[in-house]
């Protein structure tokens, strides 16, 4: 694995800059949302957003402990399933455009595929010295 770069953290993650990304555009749309969804809709589709990329930087903490770091990715998975369906909710609501809904769910998608791949292979983002080379 000669090429293989180093990551320095967790924001060198493809898939925690996604869910990143993802998470501040839920943001955004979500101002938009009635005053009445403030406490249930808007928080619980910003919150459970938002711990997807949590989530994965804390997983990235832990990677010398293969199954801390396979649970805490399992989480942002949880949480990205979980995001979408109050995406269902906010598109069924008429609070999304059906093209916006689209391009946030094909988003948490590969997000959840970036995860899998991920926890079926943790030693390859295991600290450099815990890798075989």
């Amino acid at each position: 694995m000669a090429a293989y770069q180093e990551l320095k953290g967790h924001r060198d993650l493809k898939v925690y800059q996604l869910a990143y990304k993802l998470a501040m555009e839920i943001f955004h749309a979500s101002k938009e949302f009635p005053k009445e969804e403030k406490y249930s809709l808007t928080d619980q589709i910003r919150r459970s957003s938002r711990s997807v990329a949590a989530n994965i930087a804390e997983g990235f903490r832990k990677r010398q402990y293969p199954k801390m770091f396979i649970s805490k990715l399992a989480d942002a998975d949880g949480e990205a399933t979980e995001t979408q369906v109050w995406l269902d909710f906010s598109r069924d609501c008429q609070y999304l455009l059906p093209a916006r809904y689209s391009e946030l769910v094909k988003g948490y998608e590969e997000v959840g595929k970036m995860l899998g791949t991920m926890m079926s292979m943790p030693e390859k983002f295991a600290p450099r010295a815990q890798r075989r080379e």
